[in-house]
Order: structure tokens, then sequence, then C-alpha cells
């Protein structure tokens, strides 16, 4: 490890609920670098054994090599070797010196990643990096599944799955809270948007960073070009409330109607009010007979699906460059 404890910064929660966002801002912070989806506590964290071993060692950075997210960082990898022989062989030391020789080069001090469900990782991250600071955005699970079917192919597009995984996600970032007081911050997706300017300055005082107010420029995050919204562009870098509320013109009532009651308690606890939903009486049969049940089984069966695939000990061979020489 560094002679300085590291800082770094994670950015988590399920997708469309507001991370861009929050990754373009923090990105402009003059103090932080920002690593979009780098996902490494997925996929490598502990994966290769012991790395004390040089042949562990080689296996990791061998597959860290062809693992294409971090093309956006382009780790110097004998410059890595070399250092990592001359400090303790950790994970969390690896992953220091890939992301902090980065940091180096853009002049800042601290280095930040946002990867997707980072929140079941929470106790590495904590374990890894004692200083670390976690910020985990969730949404209103109606506009987020609203924002995946308009976002996503069809496979993906399930409510069942879409609202487990909102569950999952918003449960996980609540037990995180509680154990890590002052380390874990759950910021709502529509705090950010109706109050941007001072949702972002709360964010940096948990971080212990000044707000800087060219942050709301976004200029760390070039492609973040069409503000927060998946169905219209908006002003370049704008920050939009036209995402709130949008699922009340698009989502069916029996679709709000089971979102509602596979989440409803955790919605109410979050600050999201539930809706009154009209049904005709024929319909709310078939909801309470049919559709109701169905989705309920179908989001037990993704959940054991899911925590089946978190266990996956390598990244997707889609994410891995062809062979190196």
């Amino acid at each position: 490890m560094s002679a300085t404890e590291p800082r770094p910064v994670f950015i988590c929660g399920a997708e469309r609920s507001g991370t861009s966002l929050m990754f373009a801002l923090l990105a402009s912070h003059p103090s932080l670098s920002m690593v979009r989806r780098s996902n490494i506590w997925r996929w490598f964290n502990q994966k290769f054994g012991d790395l004390a071993d040089p042949a562990n060692l080689e296996n990791a950075i061998h597959t860290l090599e062809r693992y294409t997210r971090l093309d956006q960082i382009q780790p110097d990898w004998p410059r890595i070797r070399d250092e990592f022989d001359h400090g303790d062989p950790t994970y969390a030391r690896l992953f220091d010196l890939m992301h902090g020789h980065h940091a180096a080069r853009l002049g800042r001090s601290r280095w930040g990643d946002k990867s997707l469900h980072s929140e079941y990782f929470a106790s590495d991250i904590f374990s890894a990096y004692p200083e670390a600071r976690v910020v985990q955005l969730i949404r209103d699970p109606r506009d987020r599944y609203v924002s995946i079917s308009n976002r996503y192919d069809e496979e993906s597009k399930g409510i069942s799955s879409a609202t487990g995984r909102w569950l999952k996600s918003v449960r996980a970032g609540r037990a995180n809270e509680a154990r890590y007081p002052g380390r874990y911050l759950v910021v709502r997706f529509e705090d950010l948007a109706r109050e941007p300017v001072a949702t972002t300055s709360t964010v940096c005082t948990f971080l212990g960073e000044e707000f800087d107010p060219a942050m709301m420029a976004m200029t760390g995050a070039p492609e973040h070009e069409h503000g927060n919204s998946s169905f219209t562009d908006l002003a370049p870098k704008a920050i939009s409330t036209k995402p709130i509320g949008r699922y009340r013109t698009l989502l069916s009532a029996s679709e709000i109607a089971f979102i509602q009651l596979a989440a409803g308690r955790a919605m109410r606890r979050l600050g999201y009010e539930l809706d009154p939903v009209d049904f005709a009486a024929t319909s709310r049969v078939e909801f309470a007979l049919r559709r109701a049940p169905l989705g309920l089984g179908r989001m037990a069966a993704w959940s054991v699906r899911e925590r089946a695939g978190r266990t996956r000990a390598t990244p997707p061979e889609r994410r891995l460059a062809v062979e190196l020489k």
C-alpha cells in the first residue's frame, strides 16, 4: 500500500439510477480522477489466489491486460509489476497502483470508480481501503423501469427482474449505510435532479472535498453529452427533472400496481409515494389471480439466477481483448 492510506471514491447502484450523472459531476472535481465501469470488485478481487505467488500475480495481470474496460486508464504494466514487488502483495495495492498512476497523470490527488452494483462488495471495499467513501444512487423503481424499457433489448426488459434488482440494491444500500456510518452514503436521483447544486455539495462534504461550482459544467465527462434523460436529448450537460414521474404516462396500471406491490414498503421508506391504481373490475381480478403471482414467482427465480451469476470467476469473454502475444 502507498505511504498515505488511499481514499478512493466509489459510485454504485442499479443501472438507470443516476450513476452516470453523479459520475459526470464528480469526474469534474479538480481532486478526483473517476473511471467508469471497471467492475474490478466483481471480476478480479480475490479471484486469482494469493498474489505473493508469482504465478498467481502473472495470471491476474495477464487477464487485466486483456480487460478492455481498463483501456480508459492505460495501465503501465511494467511499472506496476516493478512497484508491486516492493510492497504488500494484495489486490487492494494492485488496484491502487493501476488507478493511482492514472490519477497522477491527470494531476488528481484521489482516484475513484463508477461500477454498477458495487454495493454488494462494500465489505470488500472497506476491508481493502478503510478510508474509502461509497456513494450509492437510487431512483423511483417505476421511473427506473421506464428507462430500462426504453434503453435495453427485449430480454432485459422484464418487470420482475427490474423490480427484484431494485429491491436487492436498495436493501444492500440500507444495510451498508447502517454498517458503515460516515463512509457510505445513499443519494436519491430525484434529489440530485431537483437540487443539483445542494445535493452535489452534500456529496462533496461527505467525501471530505470542497464543492467546486465548476463541477456543474461536467467537463470531466465529455461522453455525458445529452443530459440525464434517455428519452430526449437535452441541452448539453443539462440536469433535468423531466425523467421524474414519467412512469405515470408510460406504464400501464398493472405495471404500476406490480412494482408497488412488490416494492411498496421499501419505496415508502425511501420517500416514494405510492399511486392509487384505477383498475376495471375484470382487470383487478386478472391482476390478483394471474399477473401478480406470476410476476412475484419470476422475481424469485431471477433472484436465484442473479445470486449464482455473481459468483462468476472471470470477466465475460466479450470484455477481453484477443490473446496477447
